[in-house]
């Protein structure tokens, strides 16, 4: 049929899947400054997610963690609660310090390490697990000095892509910190960790 098909009064475009059970509407918005054409590529495509970032949430350490040595970091955690922070989504769930995924997706992790060494060398890990019971070493981010005591802040980040949310989980971890204090605060972020879904898993 050549021409054109007119669905006017901001109506919708509704188009059912096989059983027709379930249905995707196109719509316009209720104003259009001027006349738009969507053109369609000449070629077989899958439109993408284009709904934004639906996860992003946020935890930190509350308290300072003095000489934890070679450990995960299981306590003192909390969501971050700030008058000026939320969340978007269900967001990660945490039990001991191992962090579960809401939903499936590719997700960017990141470990921020806010810590007081004593002549030590420090280091801290991300640690992720695919089976829900062996974690595999992601990312590590280290620093120190053997002749003098300072502050430093360390980063370590990674991609995780979680095509399961029962067993994909993560965890953070110290090392070598004999002689150095994590710093955490209720109040504010020192030591944070960052989760923020990126898109689809891949």
């Amino acid at each position: 049929m050549a021409g054109i098909i007119e669905v006017k009064d901001q109506g919708k475009l509704r188009i059912y899947d096989a059983d027709n059970s379930n249905y995707i509407d196109i719509v316009v918005p209720s104003t259009v400054s001027s006349n738009r054409t969507v053109t369609l590529p000449d070629a077989s495509f899958t439109v993408p997610n284009i709904s934004g970032i639906t996860e992003a949430d946020m935890f930190r350490l509350t308290a300072d963690l003095a000489n934890p040595g070679d450990a995960d970091i299981t306590a003192n955690l909390e969501r971050v609660d700030d008058a000026s922070f939320a969340k978007i989504g269900t967001g990660m769930t945490e039990n001991s310090g191992i962090f579960t995924f809401s939903s499936t997706g590719l997700y960017y992790v990141k470990f921020v390490a806010d810590s007081f060494y004593n002549n030590d060398y420090i280091e801290v890990d991300i640690s992720v697990s695919t089976d829900g019971t062996n974690f595999d070493l992601t990312s590590i981010s280290n620093s120190g000095n053997t002749t003098v005591n300072g502050f430093t802040s360390m980063v370590c980040e990674c991609f995780i892509n979680v095509t399961n949310t029962s067993n994909f989980k993560v965890k953070f971890s110290t090392v070598s910190m004999t002689a150095a204090t994590l710093r955490g605060n209720t109040a504010h972020n020192e030591t944070h960790f960052t989760f923020i879904k990126l898109g689809n898993s891949q």
